[in-house]
């Protein structure tokens, strides 16, 4: 039987499942504290309300989209990613405002009330836990607890650019993965044609095969040394 590519997956990963990734769980944990903080605190009709929810919202899709597209472009993979860090920055930066304008704090590093809201956001990824806890918070803790969730994501979203990058240089990208494709699919024709096949060493013309070294006019065929 002739070898077939069996569709796009002897070539192309397909192991997109972006949900997964604790990188993406933890912006869309971002992502819903800011869309209840921007409502909530913010004017009606204030422009930092869109940004800072546009910025969420990139730094949340840009994982989708770039861990969809890395199944076709690695360079895309990994520049969507870096996006998505970038938008984190800029919320980030929104909230610092808010409190350093405001005249509220923003928690030291070694603060009680920032280590054990790191400790907690270190522990949970579901954004349902973050709609429930946040809806009896003042501005200001729900600020920093958005803070520390930023800072988290940050520090994931920095080491899947890492491993993008390494698994880039170990494996290549499409270009390289089609080329293996394409290489195991003609060593697979080959097969077939070839030492084992119809017209090869032991196919019917070969040297086992109909007109070979044991084939009908071989050696040991009918008109061969051992045949008739």
């Amino acid at each position: 039987m002739i070898p077939t590519l069996q569709g796009d997956k002897d070539f192309i990963r397909q192991d997109n499942n972006y949900r997964t990734l604790k990188a993406f769980q933890k912006a869309e944990c971002v992502y819903d504290v800011t869309y209840y903080f921007a409502n909530k605190f913010l004017t009606k009709g204030d422009r930092t309300i869109d940004q800072m929810v546009q910025a969420a919202r990139s730094g949340k899709q840009n994982l989708a989209e770039g861990n969809i597209d890395g199944i076709t472009s690695k360079e895309m993979e990994i520049r969507l990613t870096n996006v998505n860090r970038a938008s984190l920055h800029e919320l980030l930066l929104d909230y610092e405002d808010y409190l350093r304008v405001r005249n509220l704090e923003q928690w030291a590093y070694n603060d009680p009330r920032c280590v054990q809201t790191r400790e907690f956001c270190k522990r949970h990824l579901d954004s349902a836990i973050y709609r429930e806890k946040i809806k009896d918070r003042s501005d200001e803790t729900i600020a920093n607890i958005a803070i520390t969730l930023i800072h988290q994501c940050d520090v994931l979203i920095r080491g899947l650019i890492e491993w993008q990058k390494r698994n880039f240089l170990e494996n290549g990208g499409i270009k390289e993965e089609m080329y293996r494709a394409r290489k195991a699919y003609r060593d697979g024709q080959n097969g077939h044609y070839g030492g084992n096949g119809y017209n090869g060493g032991n196919g019917q013309n070969g040297g086992n095969g109909g007109n070979g070294s044991n084939g009908s006019n071989g050696y040991n065929g009918q008109n061969g040394s051992n045949g008739h």
